[in-house]
């Protein structure tokens, strides 16, 4: 099972076991918990929006570290402005513990389901009622109306 989730500006793919880097999160504890934008399953159903809202995805911080150096140069010709500047991100790496919907963790869901007896009225398919034929709109459009332009004829100098 894998989710994206959303923290600094940016979206990452996980699922249990990775390791990522993200932008510094001042966290307390030994867990970290984000709510996924999207889960996919094990068995390829994908729940977005109200279904993912439900799952959790819990990361443990193993520390700090900075980034690649971002070197900045500004310049304008012909003026003698010239600036540089470089720049560190400080990152924090989290190491991704499990991702669990329902709050519940994916082995213990899954035990569950195989505890379930399948019951014979579920796989019998009921018989549908004939769906009526959509009811075409009788209502009458009123017809645009016309205006007739206004003509105005210029005055000479002779008159």
């Amino acid at each position: 099972m894998y989710a994206v989730i959303k923290t600094g500006g940016k979206q990452h793919k996980v699922q249990a076991g990775d390791v990522i880097e993200v932008e510094r999160l001042v966290h307390e504890g030994d867990t970290i918990t984000f709510q996924p934008l999207l889960v996919v399953e094990d068995d390829g159903t994908t729940h977005a929006g109200a279904g993912a809202a439900k799952a959790l995805v819990t990361a443990s911080p193993l520390g700090e570290k900075k980034g690649d150096k971002i070197k900045i140069f500004k310049y304008r010709p012909k003026s003698g402005y010239a600036r540089r500047q470089g720049h560190r991100q400080t990152l924090t790496m989290l190491e991704i513990t499990g991702v669990s919907l329902d709050g519940k963790p994916a082995a213990k869901r899954a035990a569950a389901k195989e505890a379930e007896p399948a019951t014979a009225d579920a796989t019998e398919e009921k018989p549908s009622a004939p769906k009526a034929p959509a009811k075409k709109s009788t209502a009458k459009v009123p017809a645009k109306k016309t205006t007739a332009k206004k003509t105005t004829s210029k005055k000479t100098a002779a008159e």
